[in-house]
């Protein structure tokens, strides 16, 4: 019973740090202001909602060990969350002990041009990349830190800099992570502490969650700020100018006062980039609906908004798990999300030697293929009244339980997913079609359809009646995931 309700407070916890953060943890002192620097940045707003689908990368020290301490899983350890990058925290690895990965982080297989096509050939239109994780291990050539990757390691390449210039190349929008409340190495979690001695209540049912329990930096959490993360992203938005997205995470236990200062740092630099709501203290531009979390119909989102996934149940490397999404699956997540009005950002984790693993390659590219023939039901469109109609109903509100439910789902002919662009309506298949179309909600009460076809095959017959749309299939037609009949009223 201890495990079990263990893993249920570990997926509250992680739910409340990826949806709850929007929530005012602390008196808000600087909510108009920020509301004015927000409602500038339409620009990015309306190219982030046609976007639709990105690549996010998780990659640091974590690659190396791949999921694996002294012979033992993280799932052996017993101290979850069991993803890669929180190896560090799950077999609380002392700071200078962990730092001597660094002497083996030498990548020589890394290609930011290769990622980039694989991007761009995936029908991905934007991509993330953490530039410093929890572990406080920077990607990119800091200054005011030798915990990276030019200073400490072999490799002497700053990552960061080779796929931003790599991503402009490929046309492909950038943008960072940065962890900037948790730092396992310098960021002095007594924080953490200082908050459950003084009972201060930060909506979270334990206050030390993901912070660094067992060797903290002398430093206080203020030196931290100014020392190292303020500056670091202050270097993050010089170097890398016309950024879009901005992902903070892990927000928990910051002040109001804080959040705003991270905030109003990047907007003072880079004006058009927006931020996520894991910044805390509702200061977000843009809404995280949970890792690997698909929210309701029911749920009200009155802000943009993205889903990260992963396409094992692991952000970083993690060398033993085979859990593969297919392609079938991956299109499931794009197209629910897509028919939601969100956004779906797609995770890779590369090994230790940079090399992004051979199933995520395949899989990807071949949702790809997929979206060079049916993406125009994809990008720049909206929600639909109607999201979905048919039998199969799926439903995941976090890494754990993708992991735990595993995807054994068998979707029917009769499955329709909808999207919106202008005069246009599309529903969207991943299923061989019957020798009989039948969509039941663009029947007569939409009003009268005066043209269809299927993508990638053109024009084709169809009758409009007070029950359904029945097209007539073309002889042959049978793709292995999916069509799509877009119609106009």
């Amino acid at each position: 019973m201890k495990k079990i309700y263990l893993l249920f407070l570990i997926i509250y916890l992680i739910n409340q740090i990826s949806f709850g953060q929007s929530e005012e943890q602390f008196p808000n002192i600087h909510l108009d202001e920020w509301k004015v620097m927000h409602v500038s940045k339409k620009a990015t707003y309306d190219w982030f909602t046609g976007a639709k689908y990105g690549m996010f990368i998780h990659w640091g020290l974590y690659a190396i060990p791949g999921g694996i301490w002294k012979g033992k899983t993280m799932e052996e350890m017993h101290n979850p969350p069991d993803v890669a990058e929180w190896i560090m925290h799950c077999a609380k690895i002392p700071r200078s002990e962990y730092a001597e990965l660094a002497k083996q982080f030498n990548p020589v297989k890394f290609n930011a041009d290769s990622i980039a096509k694989l991007a761009k050939d995936a029908g991905m239109k934007y991509l993330v990349i953490t530039s410093k994780h929890h572990d406080g291990f920077a990607l990119f050539d800091s200054k005011v830190s030798t915990f990276d990757v030019m200073d400490a390691t072999p490799f002497k390449r700053d990552i960061i800099r080779e796929m931003y210039e790599a991503c402009n190349k490929k046309g492909l929008e950038f943008g960072i992570y940065y962890s900037h409340n948790v730092d396992w190495r310098d960021g002095a979690d007594d924080r953490a502490f200082d908050m459950i001695e003084k009972n201060i209540d930060v909506g979270n049912p334990d206050r030390a969650f993901g912070a660094n329990t067992w060797d903290p930096s002398p430093n206080t959490f203020n030196e931290y700020l100014q020392n190292k993360a303020y500056p670091q992203m202050k270097e993050l938005l010089h170097n890398y100018p016309g950024m879009k997205c901005l992902w903070y995470d892990m927000g928990l236990r910051m002040t109001s006062e804080e959040s705003y200062n991270f905030y109003k740092l990047a907007f003072d630099i880079q004006p058009q980039i927006i931020v996520t709501d894991r910044i805390s203290n509702g200061f977000g531009d843009y809404l995280i609906t949970g890792d690997n979390t698909i929210p309701a119909s029911s749920v009200k989102l009155t802000r943009p908004w993205e889903t990260v996934g992963t396409l094992n149940n692991s952000w970083g490397y993690k060398s033993y798990d085979n859990d593969w999404k297919t392609p079938k699956e991956i299109l499931f997540w794009l197209i629910e999300i897509v028919s939601k009005g969100g956004n779906y950002m797609l995770n890779i984790g590369p090994t230790g030697e940079g090399v992004v693993p051979t199933q995520s390659v395949n899989d990807l590219k071949a949702v790809g293929k997929w979206l060079a023939l049916n993406g125009e039901a994809i990008y720049s469109t909206e929600k639909w009244h109607i999201t979905h109609e048919g039998p199969t109903v799926l439903n995941f509100s976090s890494t754990e339980d993708r992991a735990a439910k595993g995807f054994d789902s068998h979707f029917t002919p009769l499955d329709f997913w909808f999207t919106k662009k202008n005069n246009f309506l599309y529903a969207i298949s991943i299923e061989k079609p019957l020798d009989k179309i039948i969509i039941k909600s663009f029947n007569n009460i939409i009003g009268k359809i005066s043209y269809v076809e299927i993508l990638g095959k053109g024009k084709v017959k169809f009758k409009q009646t007070n029950d359904a749309l029945i097209v007539t299939t073309p002889k042959e037609f049978k793709p292995a995931n999916g069509f799509v009949v877009k119609v106009e009223l």
